[in-house]
């Protein structure tokens, strides 16, 4: 029983048309799923990710009317998204700038070529140099030409002030290893310690930055709200044994219809997800028309009608 990579990771905007604009866009991300948030349909869930919408390329976004985010500890810091080659870098940065993006300068971190740069709402993010490892599915109406698109999640960043009970619960209950450590970019006194699911790489790492000298972070729009792992369909049960058989307080198996999902925290209060491959965001939708209606699971079907009446066309 393994985690075999990042799932997907969701995040907050405040402003859900700006938000569709710059990661389909700028981003040239394919919109694969609009929907809502099944807790509080008031709220638009976006899926942006690669052309066949693939497990491990989605980010995703939930539309809530909030402040902007405090960047901290106890919290998700950065976002990174992969493409293939120092070239694909150098040719993103020159596209940033042009969309009035500042990106900063492409330099080598943990043994890897990266980007750093913000959305519009402040959201932090990176682009990384996975050399090209893996497939690649690129969406042919994205403004972005194939061999430049983004390929899929990963590596995600965490900040805690503590990482004892966070290593213990990567290592002990999620079966992660841990791997290395690197200097942390923004305080160099400071380490970011690296751990691997599965086959590890680019697409299956968590850093764990250990940074007890930050104020806890502040949730709304430009922060993260949580983390999921990807898991077989086949485990699914055996990964809601396993959170109950230790003792980690959970959600219980909760289907998205999309997927299936397991939710509980770290001890450092950050929310993370263990969510399967399966059954995928084309059950309700044909492949090659994802993304351009509100698409409601069953469960919510009946209630089409006020739902719509409740959201901001985009």
């Amino acid at each position: 029983m393994q985690l075999t990579g990042i799932h997907h990771l969701t995040a907050v905007t405040a402003d859900a048309a700006a938000n569709v604009a710059f990661y389909t866009r700028t981003l040239g991300l394919r919109l694969v799923k609009k929907t809502v948030n099944q807790d509080d349909v008031s709220a638009y869930h976006f899926f942006y990710a690669d052309g066949k919408a693939s497990p491990g390329s989605d980010i995703t976004f939930f539309d809530f009317p909030s402040r902007p985010a405090r960047h901290g500890t106890h919290s998700i810091s950065r976002t990174a998204l992969r493409v293939a080659g120092a070239a694909a870098l150098d040719w993103w940065r020159g596209r940033l700038a042009d969309a009035k993006v500042k990106p900063g300068e492409i330099v080598e971190r943990d043994g890897r070529l990266t980007l750093d740069f913000e959305d519009p709402e402040g959201q932090r993010l990176s682009l990384i140099d996975d050399g090209g490892k893996g497939e690649a599915h690129p969406w042919e109406k994205s403004p972005v030409p194939a061999d430049r698109q983004i390929r899929g999640l990963g590596p995600i960043t965490l900040t805690v002030p503590d990482l004892r009970t966070t290593r213990v619960v990567l290592e002990k209950v999620m079966f992660m290893r841990s791997v290395r450590e690197y200097s942390d970019p923004e305080s160099t006194a400071h380490r970011v310690h690296v751990f691997e699911m599965g086959e590890g790489g680019a697409a299956a790492e968590l850093h764990v930055a250990e940074r007890p000298d930050l104020a806890p972070a502040h949730p709304g729009a430009g922060g993260v709200h949580h983390v999921a792992f990807r898991s077989p369909d086949a485990d699914y049960e055996a990964w809601a044994h396993r959170l109950n058989d230790v003792g980690m307080p959970n959600s219980g198996e909760v289907d998205r219809f999309y997927f299936r999902s397991l939710y509980f925290r770290e001890p450092n209060g950050i929310l993370f997800e263990i969510a399967t491959d399966g059954p995928g965001f084309a059950t309700d939708e044909p492949m090659d028309k994802l993304g351009e209606k509100l698409a409601l699971p069953p469960f919510l079907e009946g209630r089409r009608k006020e739902i719509e009446a409740g959201l901001k066309p985009i």
